[in-house]
């Protein structure tokens, strides 16, 4: 294939040589010189030889080189989707944090006034307080608090008065206190009614 492109070569140096004036002369022992313009074209021709082959080769390499990345590209496996989401799967459920403790209810809450009246004692300004309580709970309580509201005979309100009662009622049982003295009202007083507070825990 070389020899080929060698006579090829040849044949285009020698067009080019007649057309850049190449003349035989007779008289020497060669009888062929070459002119300046036919130095000129061969070494241009050089010169575009050169430039050809290093182009080809070139084109060559950088033909196969994107080919074999390619291939090296798809050879070489994808990695498996990342599944580290930052949870740890594998372990248990944490446990759940223990439920608060219910709240006991308030001594008060299992007393109730079972029955209550009143009367006027000390010349008319005394309240005094009879009521019956019954106590619920599964224990004893004792110094109950009393509040008691009193108003006119039509129901519009006229004072308040507190008491402290100090004795104990035993668990599941019921105890009468008669004629409390809950403090001194209005003569105008005519109705009372008395709730409960607050109790303290045997």
């Amino acid at each position: 294939m070389n020899a080929g492109l060698d006579r090829i070569e040849s044949n285009r140096l020698a067009g080019l040589a007649k057309l850049a004036g190449f003349r035989g002369r007779s008289g020497g022992p060669e009888g062929k010189t070459f002119t300046p313009g036919f130095i000129g074209v061969l070494a241009i021709l050089i010169a575009g030889l050169g430039a050809w082959v290093l182009s080809s080769n070139g084109s060559n390499t950088a033909e196969s080189e994107p080919l074999s990345l390619a291939a090296a590209v798809a050879s070489e496996p994808a990695p498996p989707p990342s599944t580290d989401l930052g949870l740890d799967l594998s372990l248990p459920n944490q446990a759940a944090s223990p439920a608060d403790p219910p709240i006991e209810a308030a001594p008060v809450d299992g007393l109730r006034i079972a029955s209550q009246s009143w009367r006027r004692g000390g010349l008319g300004s005394k309240a005094l307080v009879t009521l019956t309580l019954r106590n619920g709970n599964d224990y004893a309580v004792k110094d109950i608090e009393i509040f008691c509201s009193f108003a006119r005979r039509d129901g519009s309100h006229l004072t308040d008065r507190k008491r402290i009662i100090p004795d104990t009622i035993a668990m599941k049982s019921r105890k009468t206190f008669a004629r409390l003295h809950v403090g001194f009202v209005n003569i105008s007083a005519n109705q009372a009614k008395c709730s409960l507070v607050t109790a303290s825990r045997i």
